[in-house]
This record gives C-alpha cells, structure tokens and sequence, in this order.
C-alpha cells in the first residue's frame, strides 16, 4: 500500500511538472507574438532615414535623441509617409532639387570691402592759383607773355607797364633819401624828419608790389624808372590774360591768371548713399579718360558740406601728383573708393542669396532634407557680391544661393493653390484621456496625466496644456478623470478645444 502510494505522488508531480511546463511555453509564445509582429513592421519598414520630434517641431536628427520633455525622437522609415510640413516651410523632391540645380552655402562672418566709383574732373589746385593785379593805375606798354596756356618760369617777366602814380612815389623816395643825406650834417630832428618821409615813401612803394630788386635798382641809379616789370610768382601756366598791350588798367584789375600745375584736384561727385565711405586722408585710384591705361594714387582731402539738390552728390577733392603735367584742367576722370566694414568682419551671404521684393528681404534657409525655409533678414552693407546680414540670422546657416527665385515662385504657387477656391482646413484634432492633476482656471491652464496618445505618437505622461477658452475648465478639479481632444497651433504648441468629465477613473502609467 506504502508503495502504491508512492508512485501515485510521483505520478502527480511529473503530471504537475508537464503542466506547468506546457503553460509556461504557451504564454511565452502568446508575449513574444506581439513583439514579433512589431519587430516584422519595424523591418517591413526599412532603412530609417532619420529622427524626427515628437512634437511636431520642424527638426530632425540622423541619431536618436530626447527633446527636453525627455521624449524620445520619432523613426521616420524609408517608404513610410512624410511627417507633415512645417507651418511656412516649402519641401522640394530631390529630383526636382537636381533639375533645378539647388545650391546651398554657409552664411559666415567675413571682411567686407566696398568700392565705390564715382566721376569728377581734374581742376587747377586753388592754393596755388596766383593773380597779376596791379594797386595802382596805369597802361600796358609791353606784354612778353601774349597767348593764354603759355607755359612761365617762376621770375618770367609777364609785362612793362607805365604808371604816373608809380613814377611820382619814386621820386618822392630818391628825394627823401637824399634829404637824409643833407640832413645828416644837421640836427638830429632834420635827420628823423626826412626818415620818415623816406620810410612813408618805401612803405608806399612796397605795398604796390613793388619788389626788393626794383628798390634797390631804384636806390643805385637814383632816378626814378618810367616802367615797372611785372613777374611771374611760381612756374606753371597761363589760365586767363585779359590784358592787351596798350590798355589801360584800374588798382585791382586782374591782368594775368597763374596756376602752379605740378599738383592739381580731382573733384568726384560722390552720391548720397555712398557718402560715408569717403574719408579724409583715404588712398584712391585715379583713372583719366585720356590715358585709360594710367593708374594714379590720389588722396582725399576735402569732403563738400553741401549736397546737390539736382544731383543728390556730394563733392569730395582729391588731391593728386601732376607728374610731366598731363593732367589738365577740365579732364574727365573716374575715381575708386575702396572703403572696409567699420565693425571689421561681419555676417554675411552672397547676395544671390537675397530675394528682394522691394518692400522687405528675405532668403531661403534649408531646415532640413529638401525643406526650406523663407526668412525676413535685415541687410547692412553690400560689397564684393556679398550682402552684410544684421537681423534674421546666424552664423552656419545654410541658404540657398542658386535657383532661389524658382524655390521661392514654386511656394508662392503652391501656398495660392491651396487657398484657391476652397475654405482654410480646420486643424485636425487628436483625442486622448487623462486624470487631472492641478487647475488654473484664472490663467486657463490645465495639467493632465494622460495616457498614450496614437495620433500623435505620444507616450504616457504628465503634461500642462493651454485651454483655447477659459470657461472649458469651469467646474474642473484636481483628480478628476477626463477626455479631452487635442489641437496644434504653433509647432510644437497644443491647446485643448474640449475637455469633458470621463465615467471611468484613467489608468496612470
């Protein structure tokens, strides 16, 4: 009996054993289905081609990553269907990329040298232009320098000229001199008197020009000279000679025009705009249309205070070296400002980059795989194909420099076909469950302890969302299990349309 009942325990037990054994593999087989049936879509999906955020933001990764709700990054697979478009965003097949011929550069801080071209005409230097005026009457007897252009050496004689007034104070000179003479076997106040009738002569004599080597011609010959000798003061060239042998000349009238050629002015008309990048003491290059070939080196030294009203220029005098004197007055000329950035290197991108409608700026910024970007920039200067970027972007980003403008029209068309005949579409609205953790009725915010949410792709979690109307939260508490649905309005920004009491308490995760 002892031994019967020995093996029916034995019996049991392996029975037991088997069972167990066969429930253990049955439920095995039942968890691993699913996870089966998921890793066959994962692979049925093929090849991720990157990550993109949970949230809907329009930013990708080629490696998983968290967002900083510490959500994990989305899969998107080769042939699975594109994540919806960011708000403002255009996306261009690669095809269609290729066929346009799509090309993208970095904006960088780089130097900036703007050149400005500006025309002007040479002019004599004006501090070394001289007037023959003579402070007295008299007449021409005799000009040796007859023709206008005339080149002179400096001391040339230029004309003789006749005066009685001329005469008359030299000889009131040689009387007082010889008078000082007489005097000088005198008194000392016979002496001083004719001194100073002898001085008050010179004086008058000097302050007609009269030169030192005339005195003292004047002083060795003791008579007076019935003809004075006009010379030139500098070398250069005759610019005006309204004289003529014989005439008859005022004290003041100009009866020779000198100028000294051995330098002259450029004066550039510099519009507005460009004003600034004209410098005192700034080297430019100088270019004459009679000698295209010739470059000079000029320097500023003058800008004009004043604009033009009809030309909306500005004058600025360079200075240059007249060299052989092929320079001459009233040529035409051209001159190059090359003026640097004063904040030295700035951010900048090629001006192809810029799409300008004429009220604003903008260039195209790729955001990601074939999706671009239209951005509003702000531009400060423009030179050497490149336009200075103040607003609107920053250094690494990547715009679009070739096939913008096809880019750009390609939005344009596609933004004016969606709206064309047809009502703007609501958002699409995801629902979803929850238990309530806090309220803040006054600020419409609500915080929820939801659960998964498919549509979009959302895990469990506690999140606080915006209500699109306050009064959606009236009579709301904390604890309270509801149902609400989900709308996106900015990317990456949800608010709740409607929120209503649930019959069956949420399952938190």
């Amino acid at each position: 009996m002892n031994r019967l009942a020995w093996i029916l325990v034995v019996v049991v037990a392996a029975a037991g054993l088997a069972g167990g054994y066969w429930a253990g593999t049955r439920k095995a087989e039942q968890a691993s289905a699913p996870q089966a049936a998921a890793g066959a879509t994962s692979t049925a999906g093929g090849k991720i081609l990157y990550y993109r955020n949970p949230m809907g933001l329009p930013d990708t990764s080629p490696v998983p990553k968290k967002d900083p709700m510490g959500m994990d990054y989305v899969p998107v697979y080769q042939g699975e269907a594109p994540a919806p478009q960011a708000p403002g965003t255009v996306k261009i097949s690669p095809d269609k990329m290729q066929l346009l011929g799509v090309r993208t550069e970095l904006a960088q801080v780089r130097d900036l040298r703007r050149v400005v071209q500006a025309v002007g005409t040479i002019q004599p230097n004006e501090r070394q232009l001289f007037k023959v005026a003579p402070r007295f009457e008299g007449w021409i007897e005799k000009l040796y320098v007859n023709t206008t252009g005339q080149a002179i050496g400096r001391g040339q004689p230029l004309m003789e000229v006749y005066s009685p007034e001329l005469v008359t104070a030299q000889e009131e000179y040689l009387i007082a001199l010889r008078g000082m003479k007489e005097a000088a076997a005198g008194g000392a106040d016979a002496q001083a008197v004719m001194q100073r009738l002898a001085d008050s002569a010179l004086r008058r004599l000097r302050n007609w020009e009269i030169s030192d080597e005339e005195l003292r011609t004047l002083q060795r010959d003791g008579k007076p000279r019935q003809h004075l000798a006009f010379r030139s003061p500098v070398n250069g060239v005759v610019l005006q000679k309204p004289s003529v042998q014989g005439m008859r000349f005022m004290p003041g009238d100009v009866l020779f025009e000198v100028a000294d050629l051995s330098s002259v002015w450029m004066l550039a008309e510099v519009f507005e705009q460009d004003l600034r990048y004209a410098r005192v003491g700034q080297e430019v290059d100088v270019r004459v249309a009679s000698y295209p070939d010739m470059a000079l080196k000029g320097k500023v030294v003058f800008v004009y205070p004043t604009i033009d009203p009809a030309t909306r220029t500005a004058r600025v005098r360079v200075e240059l070296a007249n060299k052989g004197g092929l320079l001459k007055p009233a040529m035409y000329g051209s001159v190059e400002f090359v003026a640097a950035h004063p904040r030295g290197k700035v951010l900048a991108v090629p001006d192809s980059a810029v799409l300008d409608s004429g009220k604003r700026q903008a260039v195209l910024v790729r955001r990601g795989e074939a999706v671009f970007e239209p951005r509003t920039v702000k531009l400060g200067m423009r030179a050497e194909g490149y336009s200075e970027v103040t607003e609107g972007l920053k250094a690494g980003d990547e715009v679009v420099v070739r096939a913008n403008f096809l880019i750009d029209a390609e939005s344009n068309l596609k933004s004016a076909l969606e709206s064309f005949g047809s009502q703007p579409k609501a958002a699409a609205a995801h629902r979803a469950s929850g238990t309530i953790q806090a309220v803040d009725a006054q600020g419409g915010t609500v915080e929820i302890e939801h659960g998964p949410i498919p549509t979009l792709q959302w895990p469990a979690m506690t999140m606080e969302f915006a209500a699109k109307d306050k009064a959606l939260l009236a009579g709301l508490k904390p604890g309270q299990a509801v149902e609400f649905e989900l709308t996106q309005g900015k990317p990456g920004e949800y608010v709740i349309e409607r929120i209503t009491a649930s019959s069956s308490a949420h399952k938190g995760h």
